[in-house]
């Protein structure tokens, strides 16, 4: 089943911050973190299958997976340059 994505305004001013290729290949990772969660996410620390990492090229996003709800949840978006 495919997940939602769910993000705060703070997220969302981070995000339109990113250069635009950043943020094109962010909205493409996210869109198949809905479809497959834990399998295009790795562990954040300690492995609970709720606490994922999203790493790309030059980003990192903390998420939160709530699988009863089907959404994933934004947290932290580290623009690495």
């Amino acid at each position: 089943m495919t997940y939602r994505l769910h993000d705060e305004p703070t997220i969302r001013t981070v995000w339109d911050s990113l250069p635009p290729d950043v943020s094109a290949q962010l909205t493409l990772a996210l869109a198949q973190v809905c479809n497959d969660p834990l399998g295009s996410t790795a562990p954040y620390g300690e492995d609970d299958g709720v606490m994922r990492t999203l790493v790309l090229d030059h980003l990192m996003a903390v998420l939160y997976l709530g699988h009863q709800t089907k959404t994933v949840h934004v947290f932290q978006i580290d623009y690495l340059g």
